[in-house]
């Protein structure tokens, strides 16, 4: 544990490339605050000794580049390589991020809609990942959007686009008992395969308004051009802005705030909200929105084009 009496200490361990490596040091409130991500490149093995290592030195550990869990409707159902990489880690909370993208991600949807900075109302939306953002996935179903849910299209290579959470609900029930056993560099791309980009049904991108969901779907499997969209998003590096800034789109919008150029993923912010508040583990949904507006943690929006 940080011992610093103002000092909070966070670091993200993800599978991703360490190419998007960061560490930033900022005050929030009266609390100082290092937040460090750090890219095993895929190696689970690395990634699980420096778990390990951390465990006991600082106040909250992310896990980036992966789920332990993925939601639809009440169900739950956990990545068995995910616990693995987690189970020797006995002192320090790790944190995931899919409680934050709950309440983060929903709340964002709906602040969009009040405000009518978007009018999602029929809008067509392409979320590249439903079941990752389950509460993203509600806020927009609620605000009348028209959504297609890219979970198997993306996630299996399999043309089957999903059209109601009733659909996302139905699949996730059949096929995450199974998928949640198997490697999940099966149906998620890690490390180096971060960095490769392979057209894929760019008609989904295409025929609709707003792109949501992972960053790194979007970026893999995206079209060299999406003249006039907007992205919804997070885990965007300076580099990132600048590719979808040659790339056309309109508007980007991260679910998580802007620091020194970039935007951490949820992993990230629900270990640093959970290290704010002191606590040993995840925190329920109205004690990470209590916390939102306490700290005014917001999200961000840019104009590209």
């Amino acid at each position: 544990m940080t011992t610093e009496q103002n000092l909070k200490h966070v670091v993200s361990i993800s599978l991703g490339s360490s190419k998007r490596d960061a560490q930033v040091t900022f005050d929030i409130g009266e609390q100082k605050i290092v937040v460090e991500r750090r890219g095993t490149d895929g190696d689970l093995a690395k990634a699980k000794a420096m778990l390990k290592e951390l465990d006991g030195k600082v106040d909250a550990i992310g896990l980036g580049g992966t789920d332990l869990y993925v939601c639809a409707g009440e169900k739950r159902y956990m990545f068995k390589e995910s616990a693995d990489l987690i189970k020797d880690v006995k002192h320090t909370p790790v944190l995931d991020g899919s409680g934050l993208k709950n309440s983060l991600e929903r709340r964002l949807i709906q602040k969009l809609a009040a405000a009518q900075t978007i009018n999602f109302r029929g809008t067509k939306v392409l979320l590249v990942c439903g079941v990752d953002r389950f509460g993203m996935a509600s806020a927009l179903d609620e605000a009348g959007a028209d959504v297609t849910f890219g979970d198997i299209i993306f996630g299996l290579g399999i043309n089957k686009p999903l059209r109601s959470l009733e659909s996302l609900s139905f699949w996730t029930g059949i096929l995450a008992p199974v998928l949640t056993r198997l490697p999940v560099s099966w149906f998620y791309p890690m490390g180096e395969e971060q960095e490769k980009r392979i057209l894929c049904h760019p008609e989904y991108f295409l025929e609709n308004d707003i792109i949501a969901g992972d960053f790194h779907y979007i970026k893999k499997f995206m079209p060299d051009n999406l003249p006039g969209k907007i992205i919804i998003t997070n885990t965007v590096t300076a580099i990132d802005r600048e590719f979808l800034k040659a790339a056309g789109v309109k508007t980007l919008i991260t679910t998580t705030p802007c620091l020194e150029g970039r935007s951490f993923g949820t992993n990230v912010m629900e270990a640093m909200l959970v290290a704010l508040k002191g606590a040993r583990g995840p925190l329920k949904a109205e004690q990470y929105l209590e916390l939102l507006d306490r700290f005014a943690i917001e999200s961000s929006q840019t104009d590209l084009n």
